[in-house]
């Protein structure tokens, strides 16, 4: 035992925003979920599904990790590619670290080494992360990462696979180390900073995706319009999915309405045990002509409206 006060003193915290880049598909969302331990983004075998810069909050070792799970990086050819291309790079650019992902099968293909020229403009720390490993050989493994850190001068190096889990403890293990001195920025309970009503609307467009992901274009959003809480503990949810022409609108609804309530079923049962009470969700489907030009929309869903 001590008398000294500085030596009984609480640990020294530290606290710092990392953000992930990557092209469409190498596996953000799934290794943010994966590093936080619970579902905070959507994961969705179509590209582009992240739209704005949601955080998965981390604590490791007395360090709170803030992650920001940026759009794909892709070459924007509407209004709303070039929002969330935009968003994707002043996350980095406001962060304290990096971390490039690399789809280990892909390697550095068009959209890799477009992305590897880009970053070297970001001044902070920079990791490298090759994920989805266990769909390729060692030897392509290390030759990757010796072709990347070359490229650029990568802080450290991490080999993992988002889906299974391995390596994510020793790149959370490193996050926590990097990350600047500093108190706590969010509760020690709290794990993303989106709000539930738009972490519901970001379920259902998933459950969309999945259900459609050959039909519908990208032109859908979704909305929460009322959530609440009732006497019984449940949550009455009222969402509206937004697409852009009625022959969208037919699709999302399916014959007699049974893709709908597929899509409901889906949803509700994802978020009652998000929730952790019953949940009681309505979908209303709407259209929404050009909502991809209304600057309104791109402030719902976390985005800066580009002008030109």
């Amino acid at each position: 035992m001590t008398d000294n006060p500085e030596e009984r003193a609480a640990p020294a915290t530290a606290c710092g925003f990392v953000a992930l880049i990557g092209a469409p598909n190498v596996g953000k969302s799934t290794l943010v979920n994966a590093l936080v331990g619970s579902k905070v983004t959507i994961v969705s075998r179509k590209v582009q599904t992240t739209r704005a810069l949601i955080r998965g909050i981390v604590i490791e070792n007395n360090a709170q990790i803030i992650l920001v799970d940026t759009p794909g990086i892709f070459s924007p050819k509407r209004r709303l590619d070039r929002a969330m291309v935009s968003t994707a790079w002043s996350g980095a650019h406001d962060a304290d670290l990096v971390c490039v992902l690399l789809d280990a099968k892909a390697g550095i293909d068009e959209e890799a080494d477009a992305i590897l020229a880009k970053v070297a403009t970001v001044k902070h720390e920079k990791i490298l992360v090759l994920n989805k490993i266990d769909l390729v050989p060692r030897e392509k493994l290390l030759a990757l990462a010796k072709t990347a850190n070359e490229r650029l001068g990568f802080a450290s190096t991490f080999m993992v696979s988002a889906l299974s889990g391995d390596g994510v403890d020793d790149l959370r293990r490193k996050l926590s180390e990097m990350v600047p001195p500093g108190p706590f920025h969010y509760p020690e309970d709290q794990m993303s900073d989106a709000p539930m009503r738009h972490l519901a609307a970001e379920i259902t467009r998933e459950k969309i995706y999945r259900k459609l992901h050959q039909e519908l274009p990208y032109q859908s959003t979704v909305e929460t319009d009322s959530w609440t809480e009732r006497k019984d503990k449940s949550v009455r949810i009222e969402q509206t999915i937004f697409v852009e022409r009625e022959s969208q609108r037919k699709i999302v609804l399916g014959k007699g309405g049974a893709t709908i309530k597929a899509i409901g079923a889906e949803s509700r049962k994802e978020l009652a045990e998000i929730v952790g009470v019953p949940v009681h969700l309505f979908l209303f489907v709407k259209v929404r002509e050009n909502w991809g030009d209304d600057p309104d929309r791109y402030r719902e869903m976390g985005l800066e409206f580009p002008r030109e």
